[in-house]
This record gives C-alpha cells, structure tokens and sequence, in this order.
C-alpha cells in the first residue's frame, strides 16, 4: 500500500490509535480475529483504559480495520477483521 494511500485511511487518529492499528493488522494477517483488551495492553504499554476508549474510537474511525466490541468476561474483546 502506498504511504499516500495509508495516510489517507489513518487520518483522524493518534499516534497510539495507530500503534494500536499496526499490532491488530499484524496479528489478523496471521489469522487471529479475537482480541483481550488486559493482553493487548501487556504487549503495547498502555493500560486497558487505554486500549479499550483506543478501540472504541477505532472502531468508528479506522478504515483499514472492521472493529467490533464482541463480550466481556474478565477484559473487553474484540473482534476484528479486515473490510471486506
């Protein structure tokens, strides 16, 4: 994907939103879909605050992911896809 292109699918997002989007294309390209926000926040530093008021805003702006608030037990999940 052209840097043109991406830039143009991430406006409207911060750089933690986009550090957030990075790991989650990196993890669905290798086939997982399902997300604990407790174990994403492990992995990139942020609190689950963070991760899940993050995901929530990604969810109605990020276009190059598909994100949805799927259950909670014990941590927020999610599911996410790419756009079809």
């Amino acid at each position: 994907m052209s840097t043109a292109v991406q830039k143009s699918q991430t406006e409207g997002i911060n750089e933690k939103q986009s550090e957030i989007v990075d790991y989650l294309e990196s993890r669905v390209e290798e086939g997982k879909c399902y997300f604990k926000s407790k174990f994403m926040s492990e992995e990139l530093g942020m609190s689950s605050k963070e991760i899940g008021t993050n995901m929530l805003r990604l969810s109605e702006r990020c276009e190059r992911l598909s994100i949805e608030k799927w259950s909670y037990a014990s941590a927020t999940t999610w599911k996410v896809t790419s756009p079809e």
